[in-house]
């Protein structure tokens, strides 16, 4: 199993830490919720707990909890702009489907 991370979304990783002044990386995970019945959530994590499983790439470490690491396998994290936004994307490759908002996927 793994999860990846983009040179551009471990830069972005790295400056956000380092304005913070704290943090080991972000969390990545999965949550139960909107019309597909899956969303991501992203936080940056200022300790690993126990039970973290952890990636590394560029530099940044990912932690995920074992319960969302069978829905985020293969996943890469990357930071984009597009237009005058900008912000993490996810690539799954276990997403068969996205609800029409884009806010909820499901495996």
């Amino acid at each position: 199993m793994s999860v990846t991370v983009t040179e551009a979304a471990a830069r972005h990783v790295t400056r956000y830490i380092s304005k913070r002044g704290r943090g080991v990386g972000v969390r990545l995970g999965v949550k139960t919720t909107g019309c597909s019945g899956l969303a991501y959530k992203l936080e940056y994590a200022d300790e690993v707990a126990p039970e973290d499983v952890i990636f590394e790439g560029h530099g940044i470490k990912i932690l995920i909890d074992p319960k969302s690491l069978p829905y985020l396998d293969g996943t890469e994290l990357d930071f984009v702009r597009e237009g005058l936004n900008e912000g993490f994307k996810f690539r799954n490759p276990r997403e068969k489907d996205r609800c029409g908002c884009g806010e909820s996927f499901r495996v």
